[in-house]
């Protein structure tokens, strides 16, 4: 008689990081069979963070096709050149997920085993993390909806700009608070100048103080950036 390969159960665990130096939002950990496995083997390692999970869901980084696909799993807060990543080959075979072979460039070689899972459970469980917004604290909750008002204005193309990007900026306990930032968030937008010059970039760094609630935090902030030229009210970075 033959074994049956073991089925594996995935769960992404959202987890707002420690440092915040390389992204801000919290990074979607997948867990098998409720073990943090890739810490074991790429310690230094970061997952993919939530921004990337809000597409459409070919595009979320764990999605799976029959086409074997080579992903980055995880990778550290420098890049990937300089200390290595973990990358995993996935694919579908019919009611089956199958992530295998493993790659570690780190000074880690070891690499974790292969995985099988239901596909209709990995499915499921990627659905519901994208969705997931219980992990949020006030701050992520003001940035995510600040994003969405801005991505909605439109007014970042009427000024000829576009929006990139706006992230929670969190307390930095370890700092003085004469060097650091106050918790808030930052917004980040373009401006394309045309085919021979390089594009502008700008950040606007918005401080969120006070006991207000999370929708009068967005109001305002967003009343900020919709009052005149966003660029007013931010530091260029370049270009």
């Amino acid at each position: 008689m033959t074994n049956q390969p073991a089925i594996s159960t995935l769960t992404l665990l959202h987890r707002i990081p420690d440092s915040w130096d390389a992204d801000p939002w919290a990074e979607v950990r997948p867990l098998i069979d409720g073990v943090d496995v890739l810490q074991r083997f790429h310690p230094a390692g970061r997952a993919d963070s939530c921004r990337y999970w809000r597409g459409p869901a070919e595009s979320w980084p764990l999605a799976v096709t029959e086409e074997p696909r080579r992903v980055m799993i995880t990778e550290p807060t420098c890049t990937a050149g300089c200390c290595g990543a973990l990358y995993v080959t996935m694919r579908r075979e019919g009611d089956q997920v199958i992530w295998d072979a493993w790659e570690n460039t780190s000074d880690r070689t070891a690499v974790p085993p292969d995985f099988r899972f239901d596909t209709a459970q990995y499915e499921a469980e990627l659905a519901r993390a994208a969705a997931d917004r219980g992990w949020e604290e006030p701050l992520d909750t003001i940035a995510r909806l600040l994003e969405q008002t801005l991505a909605d204005s439109g007014w970042f193309e009427w000024w000829g700009c576009v929006l990139t990007g706006v992230s929670p900026r969190r307390a930095e306990p370890d700092l003085p608070e004469e060097i650091t930032s106050p918790e808030g968030v930052d917004v980040e937008f373009r401006q394309d100048r045309g085919p021979r010059e390089a594009p502008g970039f700008y950040q606007c760094e918005l401080p969120v103080i006070g006991d207000r609630s999370v929708a009068e935090h967005v109001r305002l902030l967003a009343d900020h950036i919709l009052a005149d030229d966003p660029r007013k009210a931010a530091d260029a970075l370049g270009g």
